[in-house]
């Protein structure tokens, strides 16, 4: 699985631009290379969503098919205002990470299963943005750790569809069975994903 960097951050790349359009306004943008570029990327955004009911092997045929040509227009792009413009700007600055990020900015088009932003890993970290007031009260460098996995685990089993309060006593009980095993291969069986896991926590608000 790649990592968040990994990925068409469309958030990271377009934000920068699209600051600078709202700073200026949008009439004044127009002829602006802020505007050229928030356009490039919004483009390719909403023909990738014309893929989300595809299945992992069409969404990356598609993209290779209709996007690998518009991408490789961006890049060719970016790299030419790059030289044109102030490099410590705004713009400059913006148009420096997509040129920095490329390897990875180009990512989905080589797997179907990566999505061109990174929503929903945000949203998923999000509870630790609203109960961050009460990390104060984590006193070792244990208790942050505990609490990541906790945290972790959490998010997991929601994004599997589970029932979370089950799948949490569902490992309780199990694990401390197996304390002593040399042998970690039980753990497969407890993984939010496995057969066994989605029959035993299903979740009321899965859809059939």
């Amino acid at each position: 699985m790649c990592t968040l960097s990994q990925n068409w951050n469309k958030i990271h790349a377009r934000r920068p631009y699209a600051w600078f359009i709202k700073s200026v306004g949008v009439s004044a943008a127009k002829a602006l290379v802020a505007a050229e570029a928030y356009s490039m990327i919004t483009e390719m955004i909403h023909i990738d969503n014309e893929f989300d009911d595809l299945s992992n092997t069409d969404r990356k045929k598609q993209r290779q098919l209709v996007l690998q040509e518009k991408v490789d227009a961006y890049f060719e792009w970016v790299k030419a205002k790059y030289n044109q413009v102030t490099h410590n700007s705004v713009i400059g600055r913006a148009l420096a990470y997509s040129i920095n990020q490329e390897e990875y900015l180009r990512m989905f088009l080589t797997d179907g299963r990566i999505p061109m932003d990174n929503n929903y890993a945000e949203q998923a970290i999000r509870p630790f943005t609203i109960t961050r007031k009460n990390f104060v009260l984590i006193e070792s460098s244990n208790g942050a750790k505990a609490s990541a996995m906790i945290f972790s685990m959490t998010e997991t089993a929601k994004a599997n569809g589970i029932n979370t309060f089950d799948y949490l006593e569902m490992l309780l009980t199990e694990v401390p069975k197996h304390q002593n095993d040399k042998n970690l291969g039980f753990l497969d069986k407890l993984l939010p994903w496995s057969k066994d896991v989605q029959k035993k926590c299903p979740s009321r608000f899965k859809k059939s």
